[in-house]
């Protein structure tokens, strides 16, 4: 059902996919701003409503999203018009997705699941569907469509061989990369203090063209090893100093070195940041403290930022063009 049809169905939910989020308090600054550069606004109630076509697996925040065909007062009204235009699947399941806690009663939702899948053409398969459906209850509409899932295999990179504990975790790192490009997979990246390579093999995974360069020698090396188990191009990885860098990129993510965790000067956290202003033009940068002076007199605008805090640790991203 295009747009038109599902809002001409009901002015509240006019758009055409029906995401469904799901972050921690932690990361809930981290969430709303990686759905604000996807999507151009925030989940409300952990729900979001848009016409953008985005992959669930593209993100760590989102969990399923329905691909809306119906929007109707009553679950009799979708399983008439199932009936009438003889919507058909093989190997299918229908599953009911929780919207609101308490929304609808366990009965309520069995005899939903069930009048929709005797009406479907074809053969259901509960254990291995090829294809699975949704129905739930979102105020006081109910919403059928092809249900799709984050399948979650990104989150096999946690097992890579080298991590540090100081490292940006997988999750944020995945988000970063969602930040930094808008979902526009034309750009290129480049981290230019990439450790052991977190932010790259999740740009790597996006499908984005990216660089990596590591100052350390033996952690440059511990890249290498790490993106080349998980099957990408170890060369992607330069053992080196970004000022060095000559190549211009569209986007830098910097998780600029703290003096907690690495033996870094004040001037050489400068240099870091005028050098990724000479580079790239765009920057999201995650620092230990307040640096929005420093980043201004490099020449970028802070357009966006959030805060990730965990125990006595708190780290601040922000997007800078």
């Amino acid at each position: 059902m295009n747009n038109a049809m599902v809002k001409s169905e009901c002015e509240n939910i006019p758009e055409q996919y029906f995401y469904f989020i799901n972050c921690s308090d932690m990361e809930k600054d981290l969430c709303d701003m990686e759905m604000k550069s996807i999507f151009g606004k925030v989940p409300k109630d952990k729900i979001l409503f848009s016409n953008k076509d985005f992959d669930p697996s593209r993100s760590p925040f989102i969990k399923f999203k329905i691909n809306i065909r119906y929007v109707e007062d009553s679950v009799e009204e979708i399983i008439n018009k199932i009936r009438d235009e003889e919507i058909k699947y093989d190997d299918f399941k229908v599953n009911y997705m929780k919207s609101e806690d308490g929304d609808v009663s366990y009965e309520e939702r069995l005899k939903a699941i069930r009048g929709i899948g005797f009406v479907v053409t074809g053969f259901p398969d509960m254990h291995n569907p090829k294809v699975e459906l949704a129905v739930t209850k979102f105020k006081d509409k109910w919403i059928f469509g092809e249900l799709i899932k984050n399948d979650f295999k990104w989150q096999k990179h946690n097992d890579k061989p080298y991590s540090y504990s100081n490292a940006i975790p997988l999750r944020m790192a995945r988000a970063l990369v969602n930040i930094a490009t808008c979902d526009d997979r034309s750009l290129n990246i480049i981290d230019p203090c990439c450790g052991v390579g977190t932010v790259v093999i999740e740009a790597l995974d996006l499908g984005f063209d990216v660089r990596g360069y590591e100052i350390s020698k033996s952690i440059a090396c511990n890249a290498r090893n790490n993106i080349e188990y998980l099957g990408y191009n170890r060369e992607i990885i330069t053992s080196g100093d970004m000022h060095d860098i000559k190549e211009k990129y569209d986007v830098a993510i910097v998780d600029i070195p703290y003096g907690l965790y690495s033996p870094i000067t004040v001037q050489e956290q400068v240099d870091i940041i005028n050098t990724s202003r000479r580079i790239a033009r765009r920057l999201v940068i995650i620092t230990f403290e307040d640096m929005d002076n420093i980043i201004i007199s490099a020449g970028f605008r802070i357009l966006d930022k959030c805060y990730m805090t965990k125990g006595n640790m708190k780290r601040e991203i922000s997007i800078c063009e």
